[in-house]
């Protein structure tokens, strides 16, 4: 097979679900390129995919990790990503950067649909991509590669060209054909394949398999479509050459195969990286950069390590970038290429290279720095995922306070997909993220890297209360203290407004009954009262008309109507039936057709209210349920999609309106309302 002529250092992303093998198969890599002398175990801790104590703690990836290799002489820069879809902000930013990614999945035709949203994004990015099949020598009796071929393609847009074909004995897969060169090859663990005479038992698959490959080829190549036709067989050099135009131009997508725990197919697959990958520049142009020889470098991760700081990994496009450069005001404190955390300084960094920056305090992920300064992301860049699940937090101590807004500044800094906010209606701190898991591997770095401890508990749902009726009320606040005295007199109507009209006041006051000066004190005052109406809640939708009043010369001021108008709404509003209400939010949850029928049965147990479903646009065989769902419905609702749905269903939400609740589910609220206050 042709060695590739590119010698700029190239990016390798490894991507895939959950337990499928992404560490391993990184640590394979490693190990096979040289770069290791020993393998590490996921299970041990050790490994070059988990450096992070939370990634050990777990035994799981929970963010990226970068790692260079040399192999045959070509530099190459991989990145392991997480696989739970909890961290799956992380996937798409290191994807952005790629030459090519990795995807790593099971033979298991039941886990083939995992796939389908990295897929998507793939494919949506126009990032050139394969596939590897993982964990061949558990095979044992699982169904044919046929079978998985299939299921894998249903959750692929692009043709899937397998270039392998497994050797089996018995239960057991002893080795691969390659179908390019025809040419058998026995697994050895920890040493590359040995070539062997094609089975027997194997040549009619071989050839189907060939053919199949062929004629997938052949759709993109009139040239090659017309050899088959003639009955001409392409030579390899031919075949690999077309696979490589159709990969860089993501019109393919190739399938391997192997066990990355016994070095199965690893050395195929650097090859096939070594020979099919794009150079770094044209993954610049995919991401519309222009061609320069001057300084271009995008930020595709910020992290902040302790005793380290603030760092910022760059891929370098095009130019270099020398320890000292200045990118607007920001100075680059330090360049050095990353092994897991373990980094190695260098002294300048060229085109296709990745490199952490030091203490750039103003560069945020996706900042493309350029020699005319500090530009935003490029377009298409992904927005990060919105968050679905949410926990209040408070410092277990109080003099933790500053510590806890100074850390978590940064944590948000270091993963766009975790938001805080401060609630203004619950005066609850919010820390918003993809899951309970992402949550807490967050708060897990808040206490290691700030030493800060939190309290987590589940927000409190935003209610807001009204009224039915109206009402006419009078009320005086008078106070003598000695010297001036208080003295405000009003006279309120109350009345409902329409639903998510708000609240209005008017003054109808004639004959200066009360004096233009205070009315904006009598408004003031009824406003004071609103935070918290005869159910505890914040009161919307009413209207407040000052009718009349009466005012002393000498003790009225802005302070006395302030609390006369505050005692009016007391005295009156109990008499004007309040109800409470409810936040409805508006839900979208994209799921899979086969599991349509599950995401409406959890909307309705959780009183949601169907609206509808169609196909997904631009997703086959998918669909969106649309519902509206209370608030209180949908605090752990994400988990539930995620068990119904093979963990790869997810709904998006905004704010719909509010809607009165009355029984028992109102009285448990203003009940605990109250035992709050």
């Amino acid at each position: 097979m042709p060695g590739s002529t590119i010698t700029a250092p190239r990016t390798a992303v490894l991507v895939g679900p959950y337990l499928s093998g992404k560490t391993t198969l990184l640590e394979a890599m490693l190990h096979t390129s040289g770069t290791l002398h020993k393998k590490g175990k996921v299970q041990n801790g050790d490994t070059v995919g988990d450096s992070a104590p939370e990634a050990r703690a777990h035994t799981m990836s929970v963010e990226m990790n970068v790692a260079n290799a040399d192999y045959l002489g070509q530099p190459w820069t991989f990145i392991d990503c997480p696989g739970s879809v909890e961290f799956a902000n992380e996937s798409q930013n290191a994807l952005m950067v790629a030459d090519m990614a990795v995807v790593v999945c099971d033979p298991d035709p039941d886990k083939a649909m995992a796939l389908a949203p990295i897929l998507h994004f793939l494919d949506d990015k126009k990032i050139p991509h394969l596939i590897f099949i993982n964990k061949m020598d558990n095979l044992g009796t699982s169904p044919a590669i046929r079978e998985v071929m299939d299921a894998l393609q249903s959750a692929s847009q692009r043709p899937l060209v397998l270039r392998e074909v497994p050797i089996r004995d018995g239960d057991n897969v002893t080795g691969y054909v390659d179908l390019t060169s025809e040419r058998a090859y026995a697994y050895q663990e920890g040493q590359p394949s040995k070539l062997i005479s094609l089975p027997d038992s194997v040549k009619d698959r071989e050839e189907e398999a060939r053919q199949k490959m062929l004629e997938n080829l052949a759709d993109f190549d009139d040239d090659l479509l017309e050899k088959l036709l003639e009955d001409t067989v392409p030579s390899p050099d031919e075949v690999y050459a077309q696979f490589t135009k159709d990969l860089a131009e993501d019109l393919i997508v190739p399938v391997l195969m192997g066990s990355a725990e016994h070095d199965y197919g690893v050395r195929r697959l650097l090859k096939a990286l070594r020979h099919d990958c794009p150079a770094p520049e044209t993954t610049a142009t995919r991401l519309g950069l222009p061609q320069k020889k001057t300084t271009q470098a995008q930020v595709f991760k910020t992290l902040h390590l302790p005793h380290i700081g603030k760092l910022s990994i760059c891929r370098v496009w095009s130019g270099e970038i020398k320890d000292g450069d200045l990118f607007d005001t920001e100075k680059v404190s330090g360049l050095s290429y990353l092994q897991g955390h373990n980094m190695t300084k260098v002294s300048r960094a060229g085109a296709g290279d990745v490199v952490a920056l030091g203490r750039m305090d103003s560069v945020k992920t996706g900042n493309l720095l350029t020699q005319q300064g500090i530009q935003d992301a490029t377009d298409g860049w992904p927005e990060p995922i919105k968050p679905v699940f949410a926990q209040a937090i408070s410092t277990q101590k109080h003099e933790d306070e500053v510590r806890l807004s100074t850390g978590l500044a940064k944590l948000v800094e270091d993963d766009p997909s975790v938001i805080l906010e401060s609630n203004e209606d619950t005066r609850q701190l919010l820390l918003w993220g993809q899951g309970e898991l992402h949550l807490r591997v967050t708060l897990e770095k808040l206490e290691r890297q700030y030493n800060v401890g939190v309290t987590c508990e589940p927000p409190k749902v935003a209610y807001k209360e009204t009224i039915r009726n109206q009402t006419a009320i009078h009320a005086r606040h008078k106070k003598q203290t000695g010297g001036h005295g208080e003295f405000g007199d009003v006279h309120l109507d109350i009345r409902p407004q329409q639903r998510g009209t708000g609240f209005a006041f008017e003054s109808r006051v004639v004959g200066g009954a009360v004096p233009k000066q205070y009315i904006p004190a009598v408004e003031n005052g009824v406003r004071d009262y609103l935070g918290a109406g005869p159910l505890g809640f914040p009161v919307v939708d009413l209207s407040v008309t000052l009718t009349d009043g009466q005012h002393h010369s000498v003790d009225s001021s802005d302070m006395a109507f302030r609390k006369a108008a505050a005692q009016a709404m007391r005295e009156g509003m109990p008499a004007c039936q309040p109800v409470l209400l409810e936040p409805i939010y508006e839900v979208h949850i994209s799921v899979p057709n086969a599991f349509t029928s599950n995401a409406q049965t959890i909307l309705s147990k959780r009183r949601g209210q169907i609206l509808g479903f169609l196909a997904k646009d631009g997703w086959p065989g998918w669909d969106e349920v649309s519902a509206y769902l209370p608030q209180s419905e949908m605090q752990d609702l994400i988990m539930e999609i995620r068990s119904q749905t093979q963990g790869i269903g997810w709904f998006n939400w905004t704010f719909a309106h509010l809607m009165e609740l009355t029984g028992r589910l109102a009285d448990q609220a203003v009940a605990e309302q109250k035992e709050v206050a």
